[in-house]
């Protein structure tokens, strides 16, 4: 079957992503497997060169691989790479926003949930877009700041301020949360992919959407502030020149 941003996708997703904390295998192998029907839109995956930066411990490998694509994964965190018992094979460790890559490449170069974790987020979409082949497709998609879960694991009480929910979640955990707002965790909107989006040189905008939306609900994201806050990840996708 065709990959359809339809209501019933989304409703797949919105309840497998309810239990990313506590099954993160469920939830990354069904956004895999999804992702890899969305990118078919774009390029044809067999026989492509895949870079999947901020790939961790590699859910995304085997709907990839399964779909003739070469696969490699950066992290910068060796902890998460090894997060299902060992390192693969084609994983690198390594910054974003310093990729260890040549220029052009990779066919595809794919981030997920992965924008909004690093301290100059646009410097890595710049660098995706650099090891990128001409005519290939940079696939950015990152969790909105303003939106439902944009404070991670301190949600909702990020809305109050990210510094003001990562305290209150030591207070009561006992704990620092995983993502810790200012470190590891930053505020990213759809204003700034849409800004990057009609700044950047190297290559046509094919998409700026909200990911687990279905199609009729795209019209969203051209609202200033509704957008940031019903939609709750974005993809930008960009086909180098």
């Amino acid at each position: 079957m065709s990959w359809r941003p339809d209501l019933r996708r989304s409703v797949r997703l919105f309840s497998d992503f309810r239990v990313e904390q506590t099954d993160p295998a469920r939830f990354y192998s069904a956004l895999a497997s999804d992702s890899v029907g969305q990118l078919s839109g774009y390029l044809d995956l067999d026989g492509a060169t895949v870079l999947d930066v901020g790939g961790g411990p590699g859910y995304f490998r085997d709907a990839f691989q399964r779909a003739g694509a070469t696969y490699w994964a950066l992290d910068a965190d060796v902890g998460e790479l090894a997060g299902l018992g060992s390192i693969a094979h084609g994983t690198v460790v390594g910054d974003g926003m310093n990729l260890p890559f040549r220029d052009a490449s990779v066919d595809l170069c794919y981030s997920s949930n992965v924008l909004e974790h690093v301290p100059r987020p646009w410097d890595m979409a710049e660098e995706m877009l650099r090891i990128t082949r001409p005519g290939g497709i940079a696939f950015i998609s990152y969790t909105l700041w303003f939106g439902p879960w944009g404070g991670h694991e301190t949600s909702p009480w990020h809305f109050l301020g990210g510094r003001f929910a990562r305290r209150r979640y030591a207070r009561k955990h006992g704990h620092e949360p995983k993502n810790k707002y200012g470190e590891s965790l930053f505020a990213v909107t759809v204003r700034d992919g849409v800004r990057w989006a009609r700044r950047q040189q190297a290559g046509e905008v094919l998409a700026v959407i909200p990911r687990y939306n279905p199609r009729w609900s795209y019209w969203m994201t051209r609202v200033p502030l509704l957008r940031e806050l019903v939609t709750w990840n974005l993809v930008i996708v960009v086909r180098k020149e």
